[in-house]
């Protein structure tokens, strides 16, 4: 049987990180336990000040943690510091020397990395820059990229000696819907040679292209799992919407054992009898085929539609921080 710690790129176990300020302590990490399995792309999020900028500094080696341990693809991240070599990162905003070009940029990085230095690594350059979409770009300076292309570049920068592992601060901060996509295309591309950990404030990135997710609050994990399991984990609610009489409706709604509750929405139109209902069950196989033989039996009663209504991961983020600004 494997060992658990060989099933995860990162496994961190009861992490722990204080800072002293005079004769202050102040805790920005609380007994973190994450799991990330190999070749996911793993979410992290949490409002400001949550320890998410503390968590990627601990796996970094940038700095050690006040107790607990850091495992790296099964081996101890402070007593294996070869493991680092196996780890890319792109800070927020990535830096760049603004007359080089591109291509001198990467190879100026991959002198770094000595499993680099060898006659390959022109071609790994080229990789770099087609994966990317920089390959037109390849011989200009950077100081005249856009946004969305240093973006670019930091991600081949941070991939450029094949690390095994990726850890990206906000990769798609500050750009366009155009530059975001361009940025999340490339993630869901790399995940075939690398576990992917990213933090960001975008939710809707994050339910786009992560497979796993880890949510922070005041320094302590307030849930992990994947994107499905976080998303079943609310009320189960459809929305209905007819024509026809409310009252007969709603109450043969209510006589029914898998309905817990009927919202009517603002939507509807009383005056024609247009309705758009919430209906909030609790059993979602007897919902499924219940309703449309409920309506059915009813008298003039028209289907407009019904429909499970999708929960978001911005709702489920909310609700965990209980409405802290992201």
């Amino acid at each position: 049987m494997i060992p658990a710690s060989q099933e995860f790129a990162i496994e961190t176990t009861g992490l722990k990180k204080v800072y002293q300020r005079g004769s202050q302590s102040i805790s920005a990490l609380e007994q973190l336990d994450l799991r990330v399995p190999k070749h996911s792309i793993f979410g992290f999020l949490g409002p400001n000040g949550a320890g998410k900028t503390t968590t990627m500094k601990l796996l970094l080696g940038l700095t050690r943690p006040s107790s607990g341990s850091i495992q790296i693809f099964g081996k101890d991240l402070h007593q294996n510091l070869s493991i680092r070599t196996r780890i890319g990162y792109m800070p927020q905003s990535p830096r760049f020397y603004p007359h080089l070009t591109a291509r001198q940029t990467l190879r100026f990085s991959a002198r770094f990395y000595p499993q680099c230095r060898t006659s390959q690594l022109d071609k790994r350059i080229d990789e770099m820059l087609t994966l990317v979409g920089l390959e037109s770009r390849a011989d200009r300076p950077v100081g005249g990229f856009s946004g969305g292309e240093r973006q670019r570049l930091g991600l081949a920068q941070a991939q450029i000696h094949q690390p095994d592992l990726l850890i990206l601060d906000e990769p798609a901060a500050a750009l366009d819907p155009v530059g975001r996509n361009d940025v999340l295309r490339i993630m869901d591309r790399l995940r075939e040679q690398a576990t992917i950990f990213y933090s960001t404030h975008i939710l809707d990135d994050v339910q786009q292209v992560s497979d796993t997710v880890a949510i922070l609050k005041h320094g302590k994990l307030v849930a992990q799992g994947s994107i499905h399991s976080l998303l079943s984990t609310g009320e189960t609610v459809y929305q209905l919407q007819f024509k026809g009489p409310a009252e007969p409706t709603y109450t043969r709604l209510m006589q029914s054992d898998w309905v817990q509750r009927v919202e009517t929405l603002p939507y509807g139109d009383p005056s024609n009898e247009h309705q758009e209902w919430q209906i909030f069950v609790i059993d979602e196989q007897a919902a499924q085929a219940g309703i449309l033989p409920l309506l059915n039996n009813g008298q003039n009663v028209q289907l407009i539609a019904f429909f499970r209504k999708k929960v978001e991961l911005e709702q489920v983020f909310l609700d965990l921080v209980q409405g802290e600004p992201v």
